[in-house]
């Protein structure tokens, strides 16, 4: 059994904030992973591990094709399988992912060494706050997946190396419609991460120097493009 995801899993995630049918015609409807890929999604399914939900793989398959991004980087790499399936539809790409749990980044080193067949990924293990500051070069494309009350701390670093034009995905930002409501409506222990989501929206939503997109994909996801090589950030208690 894998360990990490057994016990206090954030079931935010698991409640879809579209219609239950529409998100499965989106499920059903749209083209099925296959080989590798579909190898994993079984296997998290059956550990409950979280990966993303099939409408956003769909989603990133068109993106990959369509944006075809040089230089990837991936915070939470959990078992590998968003990498992968970057990595297949975006060949040209290099990717750096970044996870800090020890029972993912086994389970991702033996997923990277069987699929990874054109050796595009490079795992870095340890925190991403750590990692994030030792970082050379630029990327073009940016997916966060990790903690969610840690976006607003990472997004600052990450777009000092984010090419202008290039687009950052933050996964699973509504947290099962939570997000929408006020804050003593939300349980206890998820505060903290409806606090950081807010301060990551006030930080970027209306900021000049972005343009965001939420769409209601899986738990949600905020797209950002970055329009201006220097993007100020406002402070937000």
């Amino acid at each position: 059994m894998v360990e990490s995801y057994s016990k206090n899993a954030n079931h935010n995630m698991r409640r879809p904030v579209v219609k239950e049918e529409i998100v499965e015609f989106l499920r059903q409807r749209q083209k099925q992973v296959t080989g590798s890929l579909k190898e994993l999604e079984n296997f998290a399914r059956k550990e409950n591990i979280p990966i993303i939900p099939h409408e956003t793989v769909a989603y990133f398959r068109f993106l990959m094709e369509t944006i075809q991004p040089k230089n990837i980087l991936e915070i939470g790499t959990a078992i590998g399988f968003s990498a992968l399936l970057m990595a297949q539809h975006a060949p040209n790409a290099k990717i750096k992912t970044i996870d800090r749990n020890p029972e993912m980044i086994s389970f991702a080193k033996e997923n990277f060494a069987k699929f990874d067949s054109r050796k595009q990924i490079t795992l870095l293990e340890g925190d991403a706050v750590d990692i994030l500051s030792t970082l050379t070069g630029t990327y073009d494309f940016v997916f966060m997946d990790s903690a969610k009350s840690k976006y607003i701390v990472f997004l600052p670093e990450i777009l000092k190396h984010l090419e202008v034009g290039g687009v950052v995905v933050l996964d699973d930002v509504f947290q099962g419609g939570d997000i929408a409501k006020d804050i003593m409506e939300v349980r206890r222990g998820q505060r903290t991460i409806y606090r950081g989501l807010q301060r990551l929206f006030e930080a970027t939503l209306d900021n000049p120097g972005l343009t965001a997109s939420l769409i209601p994909l899986g738990d949600g996801i905020l797209m950002l493009r970055k329009n201006q090589a220097e993007v100020e950030l406002p402070d937000i208690d």
